[in-house]
C-alpha cells in the first residue's frame, strides 16, 4: 500500500495541534471537576457520620458520668455526689483547655516556608542587579 502524504500547510498543522491541546486541557479540567465534586461529596457524608458518631459518644459520655454520680450517691448525699463529679470534670476539663491553649500560642499562623522562599528570591535577585 502507498503512504498518502499529508498536504496540510505547517500553519494548519499547528492549529490542528492548538485546537487538539486546548481541547485536551478543556477535558481534564471537566474531570478535575468532577473528581473535586464526588471527593467534596463523600467528604461531606463522612463528616456528618463523624458529627454523629461524635453525637452519640457524647450523650454515651453524659450517661456514664451520670452512672456514676448515681454509684457516689449510695455513699454520700446525691448532691455531694454531683457536686463531686462536676469538680473532677471541671478540673479535667481546665487541664485540657490550658494545654490546647499552650500548644496554639507556640504555633504560627504565617507561612514560614513561603516567608523564607521569598527571602532567598528577593536576595538572589538583588544579587542578580549588582
Amino acid at each position: 500500500m502507498y503512504e498518502t502524504r499529508d498536504e496540510r500547510s505547517l500553519g494548519s498543522l499547528f492549529g490542528e495541534l492548538s485546537r487538539q491541546a486546548s481541547m485536551l486541557i478543556r477535558q481534564e479540567i471537566q474531570l478535575a471537576k468532577v473528581e473535586v465534586t464526588e471527593s467534596a461529596s463523600r467528604m461531606g457524608r463522612e463528616a456528618g457520620m463523624m458529627a454523629g458518631g461524635g453525637l452519640i459518644a457524647f450523650v454515651g459520655f453524659q450517661a456514664i458520668i451520670a452512672a456514676i454520680i448515681i454509684g457516689l450517691a449510695q455513699f454520700i448525699p446525691w448532691w455531694l455526689s454531683a457536686l463531686f463529679v462536676g469538680v473532677v470534670l471541671v478540673v479535667i476539663g481546665y487541664i485540657l483547655l490550658q494545654q490546647g491553649l499552650s500548644a496554639l500560642r507556640k504555633e504560627s499562623l504565617a507561612p514560614q516556608q513561603t516567608i523564607h522562599s521569598i527571602k532567598e528570591t528577593a536576595e538572589w535577585a538583588r544579587e542578580q542587579v549588582r
